[in-house]
């Protein structure tokens, strides 16, 4: 007897209030009990349109048309209170970004107890109490952290709550909209093994959501592609990725196996541009005064980056990966060492002189929109850092921002300088960023995980833009990443942080190949890699 369908969507369709194309068209996908299936496609193919369509969480407006199923009940009928209980206790939801489901004003315990007593009424205060805090464990939190907020969490730990929320009522469907972008290689293969084994322990279906096809054939049986709203192509993980049938899926699987095996030559006798000696940002701990503790969050880190060279920094999450790149930034404490740009010393400098350095140091982070006003149109926010520091009028940082939206492939630059941030996909948001950290003409740029919510096709794009910027400006990059294969095709150079410290560096092919330090052999292991090709 064939298991009972968990999902079922026929012909469905989505069309999103003033939107002339329909977002999913005539789309078609069937979960059963304990099956695990990755939905992967380009950016705006509308993958995540899917679970808002299956949750009826759309914009109100929006026209969803077609048959849609869940556990037997389609939400589209239900009365609020019961569409609440079907989205609570029949689908466990992770999504993207987990800032969007945790209140900052509540504690790491009261969000899995609110979760628990609101669908567990008859459950006593012990009771719920002990849940929460074998599901902290489950998913790698301490149980001391229990009392702890958000804000106090990593992005990594912030998201492993998240999942720890989804997990808690044991559903019968869960939507992982890409659960581990956000983290290390070593973390998310701990968390897509929880999720893998919450599905076998309760008969859940996973419907995983993700641009990460080594992920999605590591831990699915089944793989769908998304094209323009159609599924094009829908089969076992393996045959997929070794053998795509597709236009889209063929050039998917091309983008991803190119940059596992890319290389990058190193820059020919560069200068030094960077110099960091002994680096050293610690963080005090609550305690008394006179009993001073410090969190070493980077604790002791010497490293010279030259003219035209990448270096790759990778590590588990709160590893100090982040905290280096905020310090040089100026937006973390240096406690001691020292960081030499071009023969000067940023920790010696003041005023007007430490600013004028700092202009030489530029960041990309991970979520363009995170850095991006939502309420100022493109090109004012690349022109506005000019504005800023007075070193253009209003006529001449326009002009600026014009030739910065060409540089980085956006063109004509006419028509996406007046557009919103949310106007723009994923992938143009991210060479928008670039643009911006470029506008002040610096001659280090710091990439935290700049990649890693892009699609395999994307990130190709924006790793070739970076890599021609580099040779044509002759930049120095420091490229934050927590994937190993993206490391070692990109950069000529890779460290691995561990507490706070360099534990192991060098080619990032040696360092796949032969790992020697404890936490590069946990990373290698948990990388995940597409299968070998299928003979022509």
């Amino acid at each position: 007897m064939a298991d009972p369908l968990v999902l079922q969507l026929e012909q469905l369709r989505v069309l999103y209030p003033g939107a002339d194309t329909p977002t999913l068209n005539n789309f078609s996908l069937s979960l059963a009990a304990g099956e695990r299936l990755a939905l992967v496609g380009p950016s705006g193919c509308g993958k995540s349109t899917v679970a808002r369509a299956v949750l009826q969480l759309l914009p109100p407006g929006s026209s969803c048309s077609g048959e849609l199923r869940l556990c037997g009940e389609d939400p589209r009928r239900l009365k609020r209170s019961a569409l609440r209980r079907l989205r609570g206790e029949a689908v466990g939801l992770v999504f993207q970004d987990p800032m969007t489901r945790l209140n900052p004003l509540m504690s790491i315990g009261e969000h899995l107890a609110d979760t628990l007593s609101e669908h567990r009424p008859g459950w006593e205060r012990r009771q719920i109490h002990e849940r929460a805090e074998s599901l902290l464990q489950r998913v790698g939190i301490s149980r001391d952290r229990y009392s702890s907020y958000p804000h106090e969490f990593s992005g990594g730990m912030r998201q492993r709550l998240a999942i720890a929320l989804a997990m808690a009522l044991k559903p019968a469907l869960v939507i992982a909209d890409e659960p581990t972008t956000s983290l290390d290689v070593a973390v998310a293969g701990q968390v897509m093994a929880e999720l893998c084994e919450l599905c076998g322990e309760t008969g859940s279906a996973l419907l995983l959501i993700s641009h990460d096809l080594a992920m999605a054939g590591r831990w699915c049986q089944q793989i769908a592609v998304l094209d323009r709203g159609a599924l094009v192509e829908q089969a076992q993980a393996t045959r997929l990725l070794t053998a795509p049938q597709s236009d889209l899926a063929k050039r998917l699987v091309g983008a991803a196996r190119a940059r596992e095996g890319s290389t990058t030559p190193p820059p020919a006798n560069a200068a030094p541009l960077l110099e960091l000696q002994e680096l050293r940002c610690w963080h005090p701990l609550p305690g008394l005064p006179w009993q001073r503790r410090w969190y070493r969050a980077v604790d002791g880190v010497s490293l010279q980056l030259r003219h035209g060279e990448t270096i790759g920094v990778v590590g588990a999450s709160g590893c100090g990966k982040s905290t280096l790149c905020r310090a040089l930034m100026g937006l973390a404490p240096m406690r001691g060492g020292s960081v030499v740009l071009k023969g000067q010393n940023l920790m010696q400098l003041r005023g007007e002189a430490l600013q004028k350095a700092r202009r030489r140091i530029q960041m990309v982070f991970q979520d363009p929109l995170a850095c991006l006003n939502p309420a100022m149109r493109v090109g004012e926010a690349i022109a506005d850092p000019l504005l800023i520091h007075g070193l253009a009028s209003p006529a001449a940082a326009r002009e600026r921002a014009r030739e910065l939206l060409s540089a980085v492939g956006l063109n004509p630059p006419e028509a996406f300088e007046n557009r919103l941030p949310r106007q723009l996909s994923g992938g143009q948001q991210q060479r928008v960023a670039i643009a911006r950290a470029l506008v002040l003409d610096p001659q280090v740029l710091l990439c935290d995980e700049s990649v890693s919510m892009l699609d395999a096709e994307v990130q190709a794009e924006v790793l070739q833009l970076l890599r021609d910027l580099q040779e044509k400006l002759g930049l120095g990059l420091i490229f934050v990443t927590h994937d190993l294969s993206v490391a070692s095709g990109f950069c000529q150079r890779v460290i691995v942080l561990d507490g706070g410290r360099i534990v192991e560096e060098g080619p990032g092919d040696q360092l796949l190949s032969h790992p020697q330090a404890a936490i590069t052999r946990t990373l290698v292991e948990a990388c995940p890699r597409l299968p070998a090709a299928a003979a022509a």
